[in-house]
């Protein structure tokens, strides 16, 4: 079973450090822990039209959390970081926010 762009690319993270990154045409987002980095690359360059220079992969691993005198833990999940190519146009998605 082929795996669409969508099922790739969960959602983009929008936090300070990440939208510091769009400057340099560094985006962040929540990607599906089993993707590897040439999926994700082709996903987001077919998802938002630019063309991809690199790819950087995080695992994060989840948080102990308790509520009273239940303890878990968070979801693990994986984080990309997608670099762009100098000639790319800019992910309008993340335009207004920056």
């Amino acid at each position: 079973m082929e795996r669409t762009a969508q099922d790739i690319i969960i959602r983009p993270i929008i936090t300070e450090k990440s939208m510091a990154g769009v400057a340099n045409k560094k985006y962040t987002f929540r990607v599906a822990t089993d993707a590897n980095k040439i999926e994700i690359a082709k996903a987001v360059e077919e998802l938002f039209g630019v063309k991809v220079a690199k790819v950087n992969t995080i695992n994060v691993r989840g948080k102990a959390r308790r509520v009273g005198r239940f303890t878990g833990y968070t979801p693990k999940w994986k984080k990309a970081i997608v670099t762009l190519k100098p000639d790319s146009k800019s992910i309008e998605f993340f335009e207004g926010m920056a």
